[in-house]
């Protein structure tokens, strides 16, 4: 009798549908193993639109982190479009830096946009997307953008209006400090050598001298720093993944099963939390799903582990 009882509640699809979970979300955390150089890897994202627009009339901020050195750089724009985008990769990163070997960035569709896959095929980088709407994937411009948002409050005028004015210093400032997760300074990994700030004590005599075994120890020099700097990186990421699995469950789907997906950006009290049935119909990776609606054959998705609920199955 119990086990009929039980069964009949876990199988109720619009109690699972409303019902709030207490838990936390499942799926325990698999860090990205960090790239072997710098330049291997690098994360883009537009943050904003930020309020109030600057006095220039730029309403976001186009970012753009190496994963391994964490080094950043950023400007401020006008809009959020696949033109601006592109013009800040031109301009402000290849004919500066290179071009790196992956881009990563989510599925927006400055980012996903045909002029945008060209331009990335042409420079034969390779682009990777993150998850909708599981920024932990592209989670390096992310943590930038809590720290920036903090510094350009600090520094603006009392308006608000001047914060790119701010966006130039308050990088530089990130990019010369060590960084937690790394325990090194990004601008040392990036150009291999300390960057001299204005305060910094220069002498009045000046000699320039000549180093033959340049080149060579400034490759040992570098290659130390980015060893260095992935052994921090796995040390912190196992920290974060012990504190991140506490009591969270980690369950596992196979291609078949019947799923709820959470909703997401609810709005009202008695919307539906979780929407389907789903069916499973494709692994991605061990977290990673497409899933297909049984009663709207046409609708599809790529979801993680984290936002789905499984269905129990009625036995009568």
């Amino acid at each position: 009798m119990y086990k009929d009882i039980n069964n009949y509640i876990k199988s109720c699809i619009p109690c699972a549908q409303f019902n709030p979970r207490r838990q936390k979300n499942p799926g325990t955390l698999r860090p990205i193993k960090p790239p072997e150089g710098v330049w291997q890897l690098v994360s883009m994202d537009f943050h904003g639109p930020i309020t109030p627009t600057s006095q220039r009339g730029n309403k976001y901020i186009l970012c753009l982190t190496d994963v391994l050195s964490k080094f950043v750089i950023t400007k401020a724009v006008r809009d959020n479009t696949a033109q601006t985008a592109i013009r800040f990769l031109k301009e402000d990163i290849i004919s500066k830096f290179g071009t790196p070997r992956c881009i990563l960035t989510d599925n927006g569709t400055h980012f996903t946009s045909t002029i945008m896959n060209e331009l990335i095929k042409q420079i034969g980088a390779t682009h990777l997307y993150s998850t909708p709407y599981h920024p932990q994937t592209n989670g390096q411009v992310e943590r930038y953008n809590s720290t920036m948002d903090a510094k350009i409050a600090a520094l603006s005028n009392l308006r608000k209006t001047d914060w790119d004015d701010q966006l130039s210093f308050i990088t530089f400032n990130y990019n010369t400090s060590i960084h937690s997760s790394t325990k090194q300074i990004p601008f040392e990994m990036m150009y291999g050598r300390s960057p001299v700030l204005p305060f910094d004590h220069q002498d009045t005599n000046v000699t320039l001298s000549y180093d033959s075994e340049h080149v060579k120890k400034l490759q040992q020099f570098l290659s130390k720093l980015n060893e260095q700097a992935k052994l921090n990186i796995i040390k912190n990421q196992q920290r974060y993944k012990q504190r991140y699995d506490i009591n969270r469950s980690n369950p596992s789907y196979n291609i078949g099963d019947l799923v709820l997906v959470k909703t997401l950006n609810i709005r009202y009290k008695f919307d539906i939390r979780y929407e389907g049935p789903f069916r499973i119909i494709q692994t991605i990776t061990p977290k990673t799903f497409i899933v297909q609606h049984v009663k709207k054959p046409t609708l599809y998705r790529q979801v993680t582990i984290d936002v789905l609920l499984p269905i129990f199955e009625r036995i009568y």
